[in-house]
């Protein structure tokens, strides 16, 4: 019977050994999901490496990066892609396939090309962007009323981060005194764990929505690091259908993020964000200030008018009083004219009337002669006192119209006290009956005044308020 041949467990995993540093004695670029970094306290590093198709791992393997390149590659990931090193992102390193009797087979890796890794996070905004566009989300934010003075302030920010400092200390310190209402939703800004920390605070804010007028997301100059985070499409999407003008001002100078672009406004720092703000107030002042001055300068061209609309009217009445008068004096003249030749008329009868008589009283007696004589004193005196109350009742009639003349001039009027009221330049009247604090003209002996209507009572002493 042929002997078995044994090999120990060290013998074989030599051979192994053996033939991988045969086989696989260079480096080669490799391309790999970095799953999971899996930093020591020593300053090693053992990342997880997979290679998936769709949701499915196809291949796994383990990596080693020793402290010396770590902090050599972390550095040079830094200065290229703005961003650490992290779980979940696809590098193409420099590695050798290494084994070890005692913890098996690894992939070494001396260096990471961050050129790479950069062209991974550009598809990623890239798809992030396309994925936006696709459902319509691109300028849902950007298509939102802004409100006419932004006053009540929502802020995502670090409770410590400078660039919330700078924010407030525009807004607090602005030349013109005005005045912001702002709260804080404290978050974290940067990194993986930004996204979740951003929507949560987007979620507070949503909850007492018609509390603010806007919500601001501001984060504090200096290093670009950390910026990806604002091109996830979990909190792009967010921001894209947030029922308030998003505005950003997250302090970086290189391309803007997803979320900067789908936002209502971006500005590059926290204090651009804050003068913006501040700009928007002052043109509103401005313009509040130009309607004052257009509003004060037709209110002196409708006094002056209305002035001049006075001063003809009471030319006109003037006027119209003294042809009034005129007429009365010669209508009391006709009238006079009238009656003494009408008493000269009865007179010319009467005398007529006696001679007949005293033709035909020749042969009367005495005492017919007497009473006819009586009659005629009679009828003398009856025309004399006709002629006179005539005379009389015309003249008082003169008088009293010529003193309803006088009494119903404005300017006697005024200055008795009175006020004469106007609505839209005409006297009031029942067509032209003011409303309830409607503003209504006053000419007085004091000069043109406004008065705003605050209660109407009726002449039947029922009170309108």
């Amino acid at each position: 019977m042929e002997e078995k041949q044994i090999f120990t467990l060290a013998q074989v995993a030599t051979s192994i050994k053996k033939t991988l540093e045969n086989r696989y004695n260079q480096f080669y670029w490799i391309k790999a999901e970095m799953h999971k970094i899996n930093r020591y306290p020593s300053g090693h590093a053992f990342p997880e490496l997979v290679q998936k198709e769709g949701e499915k791992i196809v291949a796994q393997l383990t990596g080693s990066i020793w402290k010396q390149h770590l902090e050599r590659i972390q550095k040079r990931f830094v200065e290229v892609v703005k961003e650490p090193l992290k779980d979940g992102l696809t590098v193409l390193f420099l590695g050798k396939i290494v084994f070890s009797e005692t913890f098996g087979l690894s992939i070494q890796i001396t260096d990471i090309d961050p050129s790479f890794s950069l062209g991974e996070l550009q598809k990623e905004r890239d798809e992030t962007l396309k994925k936006l566009a696709e459902e319509g989300l691109l300028n849902k934010n950007q298509l939102l009323s802004f409100p006419l003075l932004p006053k009540r302030i929502a802020i995502i920010s670090g409770d410590t981060s400078k660039g919330l400092s700078d924010f407030l200390e525009v807004l607090l310190r602005n030349p013109y005194q005005y005045a912001f209402k702002t709260t804080l939703f404290n978050a974290l800004l940067q990194g993986d764990v930004a996204v979740d920390s951003i929507i949560q605070a987007l979620n507070s804010i949503k909850s007492s929505a018609h509390r603010y007028d806007i919500v601001v997301l501001v984060r504090g100059g200096g290093a670009e690091v950390g910026m990806t985070c604002y091109n996830q499409y979990k909190l792009c999407k967010e921001i894209a259908e947030f029922p308030l003008p998003i505005l950003t001002g997250i302090g970086h100078s290189t391309n803007l993020t997803v979320a900067e672009l789908i936002a209502f406004r971006n500005e590059i720092t926290p204090t651009k964000l804050a003068e913006f703000l501040v700009q928007t107030f002052r043109e509103f002042d401005l313009k509040v200030q130009e309607l004052t001055c257009n509003l004060r300068d037709m209110s002196m061209l409708k006094i002056e008018r209305t002035q001049q609309q006075v001063s003809q009217l009471t030319h006109t009445f003037e006027k119209s009083s003294k042809l009034l008068v005129q007429q009365f004096s010669f209508s009391l003249h006709t009238t006079q004219h009238q009656a003494v030749q009408v008493a000269l008329n009865v007179l010319h009868r009467e005398k007529v009337d006696l001679t007949r008589l005293q033709n035909e009283a020749s042969y009367s007696t005495i005492e017919q002669i007497r009473n006819g004589a009586f009659q005629l004193e009679r009828k003398q005196y009856d025309l004399a006192l006709f002629t006179s109350k005539i005379t009389e009742q015309q003249y008082r009639q003169l008088e009293n119209l010529s003193s309803k003349v006088e009494l119903l001039d404005p300017i006697r009027i005024v200055n008795r006290g009175f006020s004469i009221a106007r609505r839209n330049g005409k006297v009031l009247s029942i067509d032209n009956k003011p409303e309830i604090g409607e503003e209504i003209e006053l000419t007085s002996t004091i000069g043109e005044m406004k008065s705003v209507v605050t209660s109407i009572q009726k002449n039947d002493k029922e009170a309108v308020s």
